[in-house]
């Protein structure tokens, strides 16, 4: 009745604007400036389910892609409700109504629709108002600022790491060097007696310090004195990783998936085979807040505040480890401080709330940076190998693709079971499950997420992939567009291998070789006829490499220029088509293709976990550098007219950025650059 319309938007918010997107399809059906909107995060509740998932949970550059018609559903009842109770109230006929921009108008009058909920709501709902055509659209495809972006700009959102309550302590954790130990012991004889040191505890994950501030409790752990058990990794160090996976790349078959025709035949019948290898290694995802959780457990009820991108995950973990129902336990949502699949695991709710309920007091958690790189779950390494067959017209008549690393799966098995059944199953019964799955994947069936991308985006009448499960046990999940963000890289270099083989132009080699992929040969075609203008005015001593991918069902085709100094590789602009369907908020797509490809580019050129002794080598930025602004080029994103509905934009960008440099490096140096990040010395 106030005329405030609160829209609960259903997505987590960690920097991709899947606010202003959501609140966008809302608007345009409800005929509202979606800036008007007052916008709410939502706590974890079974109606905020991703249908795109099936559960409570933002990631997979789904949000757009799963909402963009059930949000604008919802709408058009609300607004046509709306209507129905002002022809009620007013006395007149519908085709006499229209509204504009949240009122209802009448001869040139115009209403607030809050006049008309106080009989709207004793109405029934219609379920399937008829939805706006695209010729209608007033908001979709609009160049509109972001909703949060004062928020912002201003430092007045609320991320995790900002929140305060009354008596709340601060906890840091003393965690296994070596990932999966266990603790021996420890001696606290020197901390208790710290300044503001209250509590020490022993937790799942290792030793817990509360302190009445954080530098106070972090300065404590410090002093604190700890043994553990380690696992069979502490043997282990990235060389020796490595090897294993040559050694079974070379020893090992592996199981096969997506067989299509029959490869063995059609090399048998050709005239040569490229056979090429790639490697990428082990990565952390650094969002720019670090893991975080405030948990205050009073009076037989939970609560926890924390940036997550699975509220419902949350809400699990709170309620199993504090003994609480579901029923019990609230979750206050805040701005994610990015997230890329680092926020969708949720350790920290875990340990925030064994460390309130053993020193019964709210607790504030956070993660220091070193802690986030050393402790964290990370983007697995790959080692995968290409082979294929070209006829003299240049289409490929045959591609075998083998991978060797770890699965994903298993460890998100492990992290969602206790968070998705926090009251129905016991631990012992979920270490089963996890261990089921491991040997699932390993022994039995691909997990799709080891080796998606490899194949999908080119015509292959005879394919086959394969895949050898080797993990040695460092924590993986997923990582910005997961398998794509390293099978991306193999499959597009060795696109411009087999290229440079059949004496073709990359470009006219690709457009041959996607006939039955219009979407993608389309993406190809433009960034094409971008990198032929660019390459008439490139200065002297830069080189353009190009690449594409299909991913999270959008097309995207990436131009790089590059030039080496000293060994030193320089991007200096990226051109980048992209194709996701109808571009909701065109500001929004640009940012994204903008952001995937910094990301990817701070991977291509420094992105490497390395493992020593069974522990993390890297620690903060000094060792794990990212893109610094005198790195980054300029980018133009150039989007693909599409009447098709909305498809992913968070993660499509990033997969071709790191074979389009090896590419250009290619034609700079000559140098086939097969392992990341991409060095020449």
């Amino acid at each position: 009745p106030d005329n405030v319309i609160r829209f609960y938007c259903p997505r987590d918010e960690m920097g991709q604007g899947v606010t202003t997107g959501l609140a966008t399809l809302v608007g345009e059906e409800l005929d509202v400036d979606p800036d008007s909107l007052q916008i709410e995060f939502v706590g974890a509740d079974a109606a905020y389910s991703n249908p795109a998932l099936g559960v409570q949970g933002t990631g997979g550059s789904t949000s757009m892609m799963a909402h963009f018609i059930p949000l604008r559903q919802a709408a058009a009842n609300c607004r046509s409700v709306l209507v129905e109770a002002a022809a009620i109230d007013l006395g007149i006929p519908h085709s006499r109504i229209s509204t504009d921009n949240g009122y209802i108008v009448v001869n040139n009058q115009r209403h607030p629709y809050g006049d008309f909920v106080a009989t709207a709501r004793n109405l029934t709902v219609p379920e399937s108002a008829p939805l706006k055509d695209s010729a209608e659209f007033k908001y979709i495809g609009a160049e509109t600022p972001r909703i949060d972006s004062i928020e912002k700009a201003t430092g007045t959102a609320v991320f995790g790491i900002d929140v305060e309550i009354p008596n709340m302590h601060f906890a840091v954790v003393k965690r296994s060097p070596v990932p999966r130990g266990t603790l021996a012991s420890y001696d606290a004889s020197a901390v208790r007696a710290m300044p503001g040191v209250t509590d020490v505890v022993e937790i799942d994950a290792g030793i817990a310090i509360v302190a009445e501030k954080y530098w106070q409790a972090k300065s404590a752990l410090e002093k604190l004195e700890t043994s553990w058990v380690n696992p069979e990794l502490e043997n282990y160090d990235s060389d020796m990783i490595k090897a294993d996976f040559e050694r079974a790349m070379d020893e090992e078959e592996g199981l096969s998936t997506a067989e299509q025709g029959d490869v063995e035949s059609a090399f048998e019948q050709a005239e040569g085979i490229v056979d090429s290898r790639y490697w990428a290694p082990y990565l952390a995802h650094t969002p720019m807040e670090p893991m975080n959780a405030v948990v205050r457990i009073e009076n037989g009820k939970g609560e926890v505040w924390s940036g997550t991108q699975g509220p419902v995950g949350a809400e699990g973990l709170v309620a199993r480890y504090a003994g609480l129902s579901k029923d019990d336990v609230t979750v206050h949502t805040t701005y994610l401080g990015g997230g890329f699949g680092r926020r969708g695991t949720l350790t920290h709710i875990t340990e925030a709330t064994q460390i309130a309920v053993a020193a019964n007091k709210p607790i504030k958690l956070v993660w220091s940076r070193e802690d986030d790189i050393k402790h964290g779950v990370y983007r697995p390494s790959s080692l995968m190998n290409m082979r294929a067959s070209v006829d003299s017209n240049g289409k490929i008549t045959a591609l075998e693709a083998k991978r060797v690393g770890g699965n994903i799966m298993p460890d998100t098995v492990g992290v969602m079971l206790p968070a998705l059944l926090p009251t129905l199953v016991p631990q012992s019964p979920m270490n089963i499950a996890e261990g089921a799955a491991r040997s699932l994947f390993k022994n039995i069936m691909v997990d799709h997420g080891s080796i998606e991308g490899l194949y999908e985006d080119y015509d292959l009448p005879n394919r086959v992939v394969r895949h050898v499960t080797v993990d040695h046990g460092v924590p993986l999940t997923f990582w910005r567009s997961v398998g794509h963000s390293y099978t991306g890289f193999a499959i597009e270099s060795f696109i411009d291998e087999l290229a440079e083989r059949s004496g073709m132009d990359p470009i006219e080699f690709r457009l041959k070789n996607t006939e039955n992929n219009p979407r993608l040969a389309g993406v190809i075609q433009v960034a094409g006829d971008r990198m032929r203008e660019m390459q008439a005015n490139l200065p002297a001593g830069h080189y353009l490499g190009f690449a594409a991918h299909s991913s999270f069902l959008s097309y995207v085709a990436e131009v790089a220029e590059v030039s080496i100094v000293d060994n030193e590789i320089r991007v200096h602009n990226v051109v980048c088509a992209v194709d996701c369907g109808i571009a909701v908020n065109p500001d929004v797509v640009r940012a994204q293709m903008e952001g995937g490809i910094m990301y990817g580019l701070t991977a291509a050129l420094h992105g490497e976990i390395g493992v020593e002794n069974g522990m993390i080598k890297q620690s903060n930025f000094n060792d794990y550098p990212i893109l610094r602004m005198h790195e980054a080029p300029e980018v133009e994103v150039i989007i693909v007219d599409s009447s098709e509905s909305p498809t992913g934009v968070g993660e499509p960008g990033l997969p071709p950025i790191a074979p389009a440099v090896a590419n250009a490096v290619y034609a700079a140096t000559g140098k086939r650059l097969r392992s990341l990040p991409l060095k020449l010395a």
